[in-house]
């Protein structure tokens, strides 16, 4: 039997195909062409397994599926330079090449049954539009490229580190868009190759493959259609009269306005709006200003948020924003009829392009007609009709086929919009779950309330309800929903299926802020970081200020200081006042405290001066111990009799880190107090948040290193021994190899120390407390330059110490301590150099 495909998967693909074969073949005669083949089979092998492709096609040329597109470039790369060190073996007269296409999409994959492969068929089999996309990119090669759609190319580009010193030599170019036979929509296509390797030229127009010019980057057909134009002009001008025409190219941006309701039924105001917009976003062509991001722009030109957005107001935005479209929706009675429209507005002149409608009897045929009247614009605005039928889900199945729960549910999204009263809003939400007990996008909204208040596990649950009703959501709410869950269970995997989730929806600045985040919080990669906060801090974006005020950390962290000192300046004129502690930083990393202080006080955070972590990491910054214990004690305090158990315990371990630290008699009983406050309250602790636990213990450890104190080591490791934790979570893995570096270093063994740390001291991700443990293992070892290496990685890298993140923050403190010390001793030796 076959085990046919349920649902489509996205995968990597790469077609490759040897060029001039047949001459080949007839050149060297059969013997010696099979030798050749024989010794390319086995660098394909070879390859494959470097590369983690799985063959699923061979001939001329090889049709190869891969997880993810870095590894399929990678494969391509080494294959390309492959051929030419085989022909050069061979002494072939003429160069040993292929062309290769790769593409990320989605694709149906299944076995075949063992009686089909006995009668030759291929074990596995590969089909979907993925596939022929491939194929137009592999044919369009010239001998030796490697050429990349617009899915593969940002993904496989980004990656590009992974491949080493070789990823940086790297030249990518971009060759605009293309026309490809059979393919519905134009194609921005790629070249990525090795200087000296790769052709790194234009590719050559073929019957199957164009350039997608404009007219008049076309001499010969302009003055052609020219000729006609003004024939049909002269013979028709006064039979017609021209209409009036947008440019709208994929993933352009529209402006909604808001719903006029011209029936009186006050249930069809904001239900109808709600829904015409949902069932919009369900286009992959078609973007949609965010409701959030429109409230925005009203305010930057001092307009009140309940501004109706009309014809002259939506065409504002639009220029503002950068949106190509007003898309202005109407309900009306006609004729007894209940009739919904859409009129296209062009923003610059404020006509109407051209409108669309569907009539229907009652109002429950509302719904219907929405989506009627979308799958029209999206048609008008240039999608192909069968992405229109293959990417919508009828109105009542992916929202509500009730009215009212509709309407509850278009309430509550604006009162989490504007006032953000999460009692209103979820008491609203659960209203439209009453009416409808299936209305997954409620549960969905629901979630995201939670999530925004930091409860995770509420927030979890909501999600999961959601996923109960698989049919009542978008694909692409479905999957927004599994890569939510995905970001506190395995972080691994959350970071594959958020490169899958842009891969397919580009646009969804949420994601790309939350991504963009998630690499700073979850692995310290500021590079990562840097590349999506410059992707999301657009015009469209609602996150635009946000975005900025994220590339900053991520700067800060690469010790960019003015770099990210102007991408905060930038995040503040935007209207982000919210988190200026980094802002901040980047002052401190200059040490200029009055500059510092100054930036976090205007901040709402700020405002009640240095309190809390915050505070804590200022004063022992500053070297001001007194001052950060009373703050520490103050926050701990605050946090018991809030019951906050997270601060709580963080405000303990802050404690713990200056009774250590500063060297005093009662460290180790403090960190007996950190150590019993976990054993009281680990099981409420995880249920916030599974990782907080194992970190801290390890943390504890940690200071138990810094003190010498061997058995309080040995308790941290043996407390948190085969966590999944320690899989799962990068920064809380490091954490432990560097409390196992310490323990060896304890033990008289630096050398295994070093040996344990030096290769995660050489990543740019690497922890401050790794650089820290290296420096005192190497100075054990007798490896005084390497100490002294570390000791200045330490006190020069400021920028770095303090935008590192973990999943609890509590290493912040360590950092801020070790980093003073590195930068005092520092000056001290220059102070007895000058002597």
């Amino acid at each position: 039997m076959q085990a046919f495909p349920q649902t489509p998967q996205v995968r990597t693909l790469l077609l490759t195909d040897l060029v001039d074969s047949t001459q080949l073949v007839e050149r060297l005669g059969d013997t010696a062409a099979a030798e050749l083949f024989r010794a390319h089979d086995r660098m394909v092998l070879d390859l494959q397994q470097r590369w983690r492709g799985r063959l699923i096609d061979r001939s001329d040329g090889l049709l190869l599926l891969f997880e993810r597109p870095i590894d399929a470039l990678g494969f391509a790369l080494d294959y390309v330079r492959g051929l030419r060190d085989l022909g050069r073996e061979r002494q072939l007269k003429q160069p040993l090449q292929a062309r290769a296409g790769l593409h990320v999409g989605e694709v149906l994959v299944w076995e075949n049954s063992p009686d089909a492969v006995r009668l030759g068929a291929k074990s596995l089999e590969v089909e979907g539009l993925a596939k022929p996309l491939a194929g137009r990119l592999m044919a369009l090669a010239r001998p030796g490229q490697i050429l990349l759609s617009a899915t593969a190319e940002p993904l496989a580009h980004r990656a590009a580190r992974e491949l080493g010193e070789r990823g940086e030599l790297l030249v990518w170019k971009s060759y605009g868009r293309w026309r490809f036979k059979g393919v519905p929509e134009a194609q921005e296509v790629f070249e990525v190759g090795e200087p000296g390797l790769a052709p790194l030229r234009m590719p050559s127009h073929t019957p199957k493959a164009w350039r997608d010019l404009p007219l008049w980057r076309r001499p010969v057909a302009l003055a052609a259609e020219a000729l006609l134009v003004a024939g049909i002009a002269l013979s028709g001008w006064f039979l017609t009269r021209p209409q009036p025409a947008i440019a709208f190219n994929e993933r352009d941006w529209v402006v909604v306005g808001d719903l006029r309701n011209l029936t009186g039924d006050p249930r069809l105001d904001d239900a109808l709006e709600q829904a015409f917009r949902i069932s919009l976003e369900q286009s992959r062509y078609v973007n949609v200003l965010s409701d959030l991001k429109v409230r925005d722009t009203l305010g930057r030109m001092q307009r009140k948020p309940d501004d109706r957005v009309d014809r002259n107001l939506g065409s504002e935005i639009a220029l503002r924003d950068g949106a190509r479209a007003v898309l202005l929706p109407t309900v009306a009675e006609v004729g007894g009829r209940l009739r919904v429209s859409a009129e296209v507005i062009d923003p610059h002149t404020q006509t109407t392009v051209y409108a669309v409608s569907a009539d229907g009897r009652g109002v429950e045929s509302a719904l219907g007609s929405i989506d009627t009247v979308t799958d029209q614009l999206r048609e008008k605005l240039g999608e192909a009709m069968q992405n229109v039928q293959k990417t919508s889900v009828p109105l009542p199945n992916v929202a509500t086929p009730s009215l009212d729960a509709l309407k509850a549910f278009a309430v509550a999204r604006n009162v989490v919009n504007t006032t953000a009263d999460r009692e209103q809003a979820l008491g609203l939400y659960r209203r439209a779950l009453q009416l409808d007990p299936q209305f997954a996008l409620a549960h969905a909204d629901m979630a995201r309330v939670h999530a925004s208040l930091g409860e995770v596990a509420l927030a979890a649950a909501e999600w999961r309800k959601a996923l109960q009703f698989p049919q009542r959501l978008s694909p692409q709410e479905r999957q927004w929903i599994e890569l939510m869950l995905l970001q506190h269970d395995a972080v691994d995997a959350y970071f594959r299926k958020a490169d899958e989730y842009l891969a397919l929806y580009p646009d969804d600045f949420a994601v790309m802020s939350r991504l963009s985040s998630n690499q700073w919080h979850q692995r310290n990669d500021f590079r990562a970081t840097e590349a999506w906060a410059r992707r999301g801090a657009v015009p469209q974006s609602e996150r635009m200020a946000s975005a900025s005020y994220t590339l900053g950390i991520a700067l800060l962290g690469q010790d960019k200081i003015p770099q990210a000192l102007a991408a905060f300046r930038k995040a503040r004129e935007g209207g982000f006042l919210g988190a200026g502690e980094m802002y901040a930083r980047a002052y401190d990393a200059l040490g200029q405290p009055q500059a510092s202080d100054k930036t976090y006080f205007a901040s709402t955070g700020g405002r009640n001066g240095w309190q809390g972590d915050a505070g804590v990491v200022t004063w022992i910054d500053r070297g001001d111990w007194r001052k950060a214990g009373e703050v520490a004690r103050a926050w701990r305090q605050a946090m018991s009799e809030a019951n906050d158990v997270a601060e709580l315990v963080r405000a303990q371990a802050s404690l713990a880190t200056l009774a250590t630290l500063d060297g005093g008699a009662d460290g180790a009983t403090a960190r007996r107090s950190l150590g019993a406050t976990l054993d009281a309250r680990a099981e409420e602790l995880a249920a916030v948040y599974p990782p907080a636990v194992i970190e801290l213990r390890l943390y504890a450890g940690l200071l138990a290193a810094y003190a010498g104190d061997r058995a309080g080591v040995d308790t941290a490791l043996e407390a948190t021994r085969g966590s999944p934790i320690l899989r799962d979570y990068p920064t809380v893995s490091e954490l432990q190899q560097v409390v196992l570096a310490e323990q060896s270093r304890l033990d008289g063994k630096p050398q295994a120390a070093v040996a344990r740390l030096a290769p995660l001291a050489r990543q740019d991700t690497a922890l401050v407390a790794v650089h820290w443990a290296l420096m005192r293992a190497a100075a054990a070892s007798g490896n005084q330059a390497s100490a002294a290496a570390e000791a200045r990685w330490l006190a020069t890298r400021r920028g770095r110490v303090f935008a590192e993140s973990t999943t609890t923050d509590v290493l912040r403190f360590f950092n801020a301590a070790v980093s003073r010390q590195a930068l005092d001793d520092a000056r001290e030796s220059g102070k007895q150099s000058s002597r």
